[in-house]
């Protein structure tokens, strides 16, 4: 399974990527959100996770692109330490199909990943 992990924050990337990989996932990084959807038109992810708050492109547009410009379904975990309500519901609203608030557990984020693939298994 190919996750893409999208985060600004080089230790979030890390914790992320170590913690998938230990898992037995393909884990792939984006530290923008250029390179981000570059790499989700290339790699065609089976699970995107997200940060908002990104150079270029934020989580939001990311969710929006997938959606609207690519047609895909493909699940999308928004993490964010900006945790506002307004937020959360746009995610939802967009697309999105789970979201975390920042810090947050690398186990939580493993639970979570595994039951959005298999619900879109």
């Amino acid at each position: 399974m190919k996750v893409l992990v999208c985060e600004d924050d080089e230790m979030v990337l890390k914790m992320v990527e170590f913690k998938l990989q230990k898992e037995g996932y393909e884990v792939h990084l984006a530290k923008d959100g250029k390179e981000a959807l570059e790499k989700i038109s290339g790699l065609r992810p089976d699970i995107i996770i997200t940060d908002i708050m990104m150079p270029y492109l934020t989580g939001l547009e990311i969710v929006h692109q997938v959606r609207k410009q690519l047609g895909l379904i493909t699940p999308i975990i928004i993490v964010s330490s900006i945790g506002l309500e307004k937020t959360v519901l746009e995610a939802f609203q967009l697309g999105a199909d789970d979201f975390i608030t920042k810090p947050f557990s690398p186990n939580e984020l493993s639970v979570r990943v595994k039951k959005l693939l298999m619900k879109s298994a």
